[in-house]
């Protein structure tokens, strides 16, 4: 062992000695040909010590100035039941000291050494395990087998971390605003603490007067703070002054900051830094060890073996036999030793004394070793070594132990999150990357329910895990338990076991995140491989489908675990949509979904098929349309033919909005034809075509899609009307095309149109638009656009704006905005107004914009198969002539016909969204003496066709062609 700086050497042991090469002096540990030293711990005059052994041993300096033999000055440490020294640290007043097995021991210093140092036994954390302990001046930290995080001592400047106001606290407290978070490491300076993640991120708390944070300013944090500024860097240790901290990377670099006075930062300067700054002297060095003392640094370089130190050298500690500072790393010129070829192993940096642990170099070590960063022993993790542990241990003592470490580990969400890690992809942990490998997760799983074990992993789960889980954890790695457990449940399925009970558990957890911290899940979930995000919808969808079984017929308050299962169900049909449809809808379908219990469930449409969409709104639209009918109120349309549109409008200025809840009753005028439900399908069916044919007078129309759209300067009261005859063909359950895009329906339900929808509706326009995206970079500059349409500015200042490589996304995403919000806005305002006068029932919110697109405008392609085999006959048999010779000619019809002899029978030559099948048509034999004479007659309302008992075909042929040419009109055969 190499050290320097202020000691007494003979006091501590050792002996000086000439170098008879130069006559530099080197000092060597005269433990160096015993058992090697491990570790060292120094502050304020004190020097502690482990060997490979276990062995721990105190120096301590005399204050008073006198020279002492130094057999009186190194004290053995003795633990309690021959326990052995894993590791140790010292503040101010105090050595802790960690044994082999996880327990904590404490010794109060003293002012004078006791003939054996025996620490005590801290008692309050026996039953955890420790693995890593930390000291500053007068706090303490302590990190757990099982990832918990406690804190003692001072809190004078937040040290402790946990929270402001709160006293100093002598016993262990746990740092509950770390939980979950897989910690490697953690480090404490002067007044000042951090915490090192496995996958690198850096939290710091405590005193910051003078930037030793590094969070970009002087102020004290009473909690740990992320510190976003090292983001990305891969951080792999720590190590803390006593008012500056270094940051080592897993690639070598170093990064400083805090208190620069003595040069303690090493960047040419004695100013603070308050962020993080790269050492630019060591870059590119691959340094693979630091240690910082209280005002000076120290750093290891492998390739070269060299060490650098800097910062304050007032007493020696700089190694470079001055006792001035240095503002830059300098090389340390290590003593040479003839006797040995050396190498370093750990170097240490004490309040004003360095330290360096050297080897024996063996003649198969390489010259460039590079030491791996171990500060401590790690939290317990899962991997295929422990499995395998865990299936090879048969007898019941074995079984218990495995017993116990799967309790231990599942009930961790530390642990569960330091588990199955993707290489080095976690290190990149951010917003959308989770940093898991979820084939090993699926396959961990999978692998303990062959051995019988899942049963006691779900146990612990939803007894332990789910309910401490952290509603609020500073970083994503916290959250890599909401993407495990799926795999657990998925599993259990399999198995035929329930799962309703332990998915509510982990969906209460979801719902107890802070809304940063589910925001951040949703991220994840979104960028989940689709066979892993598939799973977490299906044991959702499973839970509550359970849930609704059991417990059909009670009232949604009594059904919690079934509301959290569908809430988190419902984020997750969000998160899907928002990402495309990354799996189909009907993947949140549940069907079957008792009568009763609907009515509950109406806040998760997204469980809702479109048959049960249309099921509530027909019932909420009839209950409606029945309390008015009840009073016989009616909202009586008398219409001519001929003038219908204009007759239409000036109608629908005049009626009373509440009118609209009435049943809808449409005359045409000189047509005595009772409306049963067949006039209104074909008041719609004629209305929405008078409409289209003006289109071009209140609506822009594009000739290649054939679809309106609002015109920004036409403030005509026309919308307004036709959002009402919109609403109203919705509610009294008529289908009709008014040729507007999907976009309208996006927006009426408060999603934002897209590209896609502007090549909906304008196909050269939106094409137009996808070209300038698809475009070579170097050409977008060559089209010469700004920012404008239609001499609009799209952006303050707009046309002085060229639209370039690097701004064209948000250019087509400012043109969609005009296009279809900004320069239609109050038209589409008065549209969505009159639509929801038009129907007064809300359900149709239940429904996505294609729903409720199909609902209203129905089916344009028809199965005509469906309306055969869905035919009932009053008169005749289907083995009949006359029914036999119908189809054929029907048959024989083309689409156009079809379609006119739909509407002839309807009123609408279109088919709501369940197709014919849910049309059942009656043919009927009216039993006229001369059939011959008479031509098919409709009962529209009724879909009833009185198809006479023709002599022939032929004959049926003629007369039917020239019924469904001449069909409309009532009352007119």
């Amino acid at each position: 062992m190499y050290c320097w700086g202020k000691a007494s050497w003979t006091e501590f042991g050792i002996t000086p000695k000439k170098d008879v090469n130069n006559g530099e002096k080197q000092y060597l540990n005269p433990f160096f040909s015993q058992k090697k030293i491990v570790r060292i711990a120094c502050k304020c005059g004190i020097v502690a010590l482990v060997k490979e052994n276990g062995n721990g041993w105190v120096w301590m300096e005399d204050e008073s100035g006198r020279q002492q033999k130094p057999q009186r000055k190194i004290k053995e440490l003795i633990l309690a039941n021959e326990e052995k020294v894993h590791t140790l640290d010292c503040g101010k007043s105090y050595i802790l000291v960690l044994s082999t097995t996880g327990k904590m021991f404490q010794w109060i210093i003293q002012s004078e050494l006791p003939e054996v140092v025996r620490p005590k036994l801290m008692q309050t954390l026996c039953a955890t395990g420790i693995i890593q302990v930390a000291c500053g001046n007068r706090h303490s930290l302590a990190l757990s087998k099982d990832g918990q995080l406690f804190t003692w001592g001072q809190n004078t400047n937040g040290q402790l971390g946990l929270g402001k106001g709160e006293p100093s606290k002598p016993s262990p407290q746990p740092l509950k605003s770390l939980s979950g978070i897989p910690l490697a490491q953690i480090a404490a300076g002067g007044d000042h603490s951090f915490a090192v993640s496995l996958s690198g991120a850096v939290f710091g708390w405590g005193r910051n007067h003078e930037g030793q944070l590094g969070l970009g300013d002087t102020t004290d944090r009473y909690q740990p703070t992320h510190v976003r500024a090292l983001e990305f860097k891969n951080t792999g240790f720590i190590s803390c002054g006593e008012e500056h901290t270094s940051i080592l990377t897993k690639d070598g670099l170093v990064y400083t900051f805090g208190a620069g006075r003595f040069g303690q930062l090493g960047h040419n300067s004695t100013r603070n830094e308050v962020r993080p700054r790269l050492v630019a002297e060591l870059w590119g060095k691959q340094v693979s060890q630091i240690a910082c003392g209280s005002y000076h640094t120290l750093a290891f370089i492998p390739s070269s073996g060299k060490v650098y130190s800097f910062g304050r050298g007032e007493h020696g500690q700089l190694g470079n036999k001055k006792t001035i500072n240095h503002i830059i790393p300098l090389p340390v010129k290590l003593p040479s030793e003839k006797r040995y070829s050396l190498v370093v192993d750990r170097i240490f940096a004490g309040e004003i004394q360095s330290f360096v642990l050297c080897s024996e170099k063996q003649d198969s070590q390489a010259s460039e070793i590079v030491i791996p960063l171990k500060p401590g022993k790690r939290i317990a993790r899962i991997d295929n070594s422990l499995m395998k542990k865990w299936i090879a241990r048969s007898d019941p003592k074995s079984r218990n132990i495995t017993k116990t470490e799967i309790t231990t580990l599942f009930s961790s969400p530390a642990c569960l999150n330091a588990s199955f890690l993707s290489n080095n992809e976690h290190f990149r942990t951010t917003n959308e990357i989770a940093g898991l490998n979820m084939t090993s997760v699926r396959e961990m799983f999978k692998t303990l329910s062959e051995h019988g074990l899942l049963f006691q992993v779900a146990t612990a789960v939803q007894k332990n895990l789910l309910p401490s889980l952290n509603i609020a954890p500073a970083v994503g790695e916290a959250l890599r338990v909401f993407l495990i457990l799926p795999e657990l449940i998925a599993i259990l399925y399999t198995l035929d076991r329930s799962i309703a009970d332990i998915t509510a558990a982990l969906a209460d957890a979801i719902i107890r995140q802070k809304p940063r911290s589910r925001s951040l899940l949703k991220s994840f979930w979104m960028k989940l491989p689709v066979t892993f995000f598939e799973r977490v919808v299906q044991i959702h969808h499973d839970a509550s489908n359970e849930f609704i079984l059991k417990q059909s017929g009670v009232s949604s308050a009594e059904n919690s675990k079934l509301h959290m299962t569908l809430y988190v169900l419902r984020l997750l049909y969000n998160v899907n949509t928002k990402a495309g449809d990354r799996i189909p809808k009907s993947k949140f379908y549940i069907e079957n979904i008792p009568l009763e219990c609907v009515y509950s469930l109406l806040m998760y449409p997204c469980i809702l098929d479109m048959k049960t969409k249309q099921h509530v709104l027909r019932a909420d639209c009839e209950k409606l349309s029945n309390i008015n009918d009840i009073c016989c109120l009616q909202n009586n349309l008398l219409i001519n033919r001929d003038t219908i549109l204009r007759d239409t409008l000036l109608l629908l200025k005049q009626i009373d909005p509440i009118q609209y809840q009435w049943q809808l009753k449409v005359t045409f005028l000189n047509e005595p034809g009772e409306d049963a439900g067949g006039v209104q399908r074909e008041f719609f069916s004629v209305i929405t075509r008078e409409l289209y044919k003006s289109a071009q007078e209140e609506f822009k129309l594009d000739e290649k899609s054939g679809l309106l759209w609002f015109i920004s300067e036409n403030h005509s009261e026309v919308y307004h009307s036709v959002g009402v005859l919109c609403g109203m063909a919705l509610y009294n359950h008529c289908v009709a095309d008014f040729h507007f895009p999907l976009a309208l329906f996006k927006k009426l339900l408060k999603e934002k149109p897209t590209l896609e929808d502007l090549k909906e509706l304008c196909p050269t326009e939106g094409g137009n638009l996808q070209k300038i995206l698809d475009e070579d970079e170097d050409c977008v500059e060559d089209l010469y656009l700004d920012f404008t349409i239609q001499e609009h500015e799209l952006v303050p200042n707009g046309k002085d704006i060229a639209v370039t490589k690097y701004n064209r996304k948000q250019y087509v995403d400012e043109y969609l905005d005009f296009v279809f919000n900004t320069s239609v806005k109050k038209q589409f305002e008065d549209f969505k107004e009159g639509f929801s006068k038009g129907c007064p029932s809300t359900m149709w919110r239940l429904f996505l914009p294609n729903e409720l697109m199909a609902v209203l405008y129905g089916k344009h392609i028809i199965d005509w198969t469906e309306l055969e085999k869905n035919a009932r006959y009053d008169g005749y048999e289907p083995t009949d002539q006359t029914i036999m010779n119908f189809w054929t000619v029907f048959y024989e019809l083309n689409e156009e016909k079809k379609k006119h002899f739909l509407a002839f029978l309807t009123g609408s030559d279109r088919v709501s969204v369940g197709g014919l099948r849910t049309r059942r048509i009656i043919i009927k034999d009216n039993g006229h003496q001369n059939p011959d004479d008479y031509f098919p007659d409709p009962c529209t309302c009724f879909l009833v066709l009185n198809l006479p008992n023709y002599s022939s075909i032929d004959i049926l042929r003629e007369k039917l062609l020239h019924a469904i040419t001449c069909h409309e009109g009532f009352g007119t055969w």
